[in-house]
């Protein structure tokens, strides 16, 4: 079994044949009319129009969510759990105009906290594409409880 490979010299090689756009028209077209751009089939797309959450402002809505979830990224500084699934915001209204505004406590007057974190709420609020501004309101009744805390909370601290 001789598995000897063949070698040849050659002084040059024939380049390969070049396409040509003439290769690839059909018979009796031209090929400008072969490869000129078809807008008819951006027509149907083109004519579309963004679907428009009309309730984007009300629970469930993009803009509502995303103030939501703004308010579920500011955590407690002593509390490993964020201010949302802690039960210390009471509601959130945010108007067609993009206006939040968020009512919340604290979990005691005496927080460390208690002048920095409404600034750091408006500030993460306010930053949400599609709210103009925003306003908090830092009330103290109902006083905040351990029993203002979603079950996902409960469960990070070990209460349930």
């Amino acid at each position: 079994m001789s598995d000897a490979i063949k070698v040849e010299h050659v002084d040059a090689v024939p380049p390969p044949p070049r396409a040509k756009v003439a290769d690839a028209v059909e018979d009796g077209a031209t090929a400008v009319e072969t490869f000129e751009r078809k807008r008819d089939y951006l027509a149907g797309f083109l004519a579309q129009k963004p679907a428009v959450d009309a309730a984007a402002h009300e629970p469930g809505g993009a803009l509502y969510e995303g103030v939501i979830d703004a308010l579920k990224d500011i955590f407690d500084p002593e509390i490993p759990v964020n201010i949302y699934d802690l039960g210390l915001i009471y509601g959130v209204e945010v108007t067609a105009e993009g206006q939040a505004v968020v009512t919340m406590t604290l979990t005691t007057p005496h927080c460390p906290v208690a002048e920095s974190m409404p600034g750091e709420v408006e500030m993460r609020v306010a930053a949400v594409p599609g709210i103009a501004f925003a306003d908090v309101n830092l009330v103290w009744d109902p006083p905040w409880d351990p029993q203002k805390m979603s079950d996902d909370a409960k469960l990070e601290l070990g209460m349930l």
